[in-house]
């Protein structure tokens, strides 16, 4: 840079800043700016297609071990207010954003996300072409990369970046999960969104919530459909759980590979059957290694608040919000039952096999019986979505409760109520409906509410 371009943008908002270098293992290099805290970090590189909610992306307990890249040019325009944040500390290892704001301009804006990020220790590089970024990962997959603003040489981070480890085989869960239980009070989240929503419903379930890195608003969800939330560590003793006689019991999101997290999934094996279970995220995967799946690690995950699934059981398309890089092989947890499976004896690889012909296939489990799919992808055929057809537990691989992303699958949690009810029923619900429901758009006295 010339003195004459430092000279004037040290007289703007944008300022003169130190630079920074990201370097993936495969050696491709992105040279930025570093717009928040100096340091050097590891991780898995990744990218979020979502085009707004950086704070809630940011603050996400299942970015643990990832540098996250935004596929949106323009990162930091709202600023930040603390009522989004999913956890009050930040999991993720990096940040990589085409352009930062400085100056936020929103009603609801406490302090900018440069001084945001600062403050909580967060190094990030800016200015890079995140689009070149983006299909970069798309076309050769997640890999292991290093953001540094201390070591600006390539061939040295190179190095350090193919020594680093990769999270594959790591416990993630364990370092975002609660260290003791604790009861959630639903009026701790968000309280400058109470003009939106409607009144929650009365607590009438006891439900004990498995925290694999959970993030607050999905707890929330369940309250608001009622649910009086326990939340424990992510190992708790099955025994330990029974002993409390909840009504239901909840698997959270969480970060990384689901192989490493048997505390979770020893645990779950021993709880179908007794009581109602649901889970999202890694909590579905936690189910589906229960009942004696394999999981695959997918070649750049499903990251952001755009991907497309069916519902098997209604035939309906919802746009959902996403966070993983694993993924559930549906074949794996047994042979297809033909007679509920449309009259088919083999297994397909791309899933999207079934949602061409409207069917939800059922498998034969070796230990819990009949498995149903019930949620496909559109975009790459993955399995989305499972129920047990001889025990009240369902999952799925998204986030129902969209912070940030579309309200489609509001209609889980409710699922869930009603599966405590004891609703065989539980998931023939009207989503454009309950989509509506736990807002408030009502009017009083002839006045509409934004």
């Amino acid at each position: 840079m010339s003195k004459l371009s430092e000279q004037l943008l040290s007289g703007t908002t944008h300022g003169v800043l130190p630079k920074a270098k990201l370097v993936l293992e495969d050696g491709t290099v992105f040279e930025g700016e570093a717009p928040a805290a100096r340091g050097e970090v590891f991780g898995e590189i990744c990218f979020n297609t979502s085009l707004v909610g950086y704070l809630e992306v940011l603050s996400d307990p299942s970015y643990a071990g990832q540098i996250i890249t935004m596929t949106y040019p323009q990162i930091g325009n709202y600023g930040i207010n603390p009522d989004d944040l999913q956890r009050d500390t930040l999991a993720l290892r990096g940040f990589a954003v085409h352009d930062m704001c400085a100056v936020p301009s929103n009603w609801r804006s406490t302090q900018s996300l440069p001084e945001f990020l600062t403050e909580r220790g967060v190094v990030v590089i800016s200015g890079i072409d995140t689009r070149a970024l983006t299909k970069h990962v798309r076309d050769f997959g997640a890999q292991r990369a290093v953001l540094s603003t201390e070591d600006l040489d390539t061939e040295s981070l190179l190095a350090k970046v193919r020594a680093s480890q990769s999270i594959v085989g790591v416990n993630l869960a364990e370092t975002v999960s609660c260290t003791e239980s604790y009861h959630f009070d639903p009026a701790s989240y968000g309280a400058s969104q109470a003009f939106a929503l409607s009144e929650p419903e009365a607590p009438r379930h006891k439900v004990v919530a498995y925290d694999c890195g959970a993030k607050d608003s999905i707890l929330a969800g369940l309250a608001r459909v009622g649910c009086d939330v326990t939340v424990v560590p992510w190992d708790t003793p099955a025994e330990e759980v029974l002993a409390a006689d909840p009504d239901g019991i909840f698997l959270s999101n969480g970060p990384g590979d689901p192989e490493a997290v048997e505390g979770t999934y020893n645990q779950v094996r021993k709880l179908i059957g007794k009581k109602p279970i649901f889970g999202i995220c890694l909590g579905h995967q936690m189910i589906s290694k229960a009942a004696g799946a394999s999981i695959e690690k997918l070649k750049f995950g499903h990251r952001g608040g755009n991907q497309p699934v069916m519902n098997l059981l209604t035939g309906r398309v919802e746009i959902t919000a996403q966070n993983h890089g694993f993924g559930l092989l549906f074949d794996s947890l047994g042979p297809l039952v033909p007679e509920l499976s449309g009259g088919f004896t083999e297994h397909q690889t791309d899933l999207r096999f079934w949602t061409e012909r409207h069917i939800a296939p059922v498998v034969e489990s070796a230990e819990f019986g009949r498995i149903q799919l019930t949620h496909v992808n559109l975009n790459d055929g993955t399995a989305e979505g499972i129920r047990f057809l001889d025990h009240p537990v369902f999952s799925v691989q998204y986030h129902p409760e969209a912070n940030p992303g579309p309200t489609d699958a509001h209609y889980l949690f409710t699922a869930f109520a009603r599966l405590m009810d004891g609703d065989e029923s539980y998931l023939d619900i009207d989503i454009a409906k309950d989509r509506l429901a736990g807002w408030n758009f009502a009017s009083e006295e002839g006045e509409v509410r934004a």
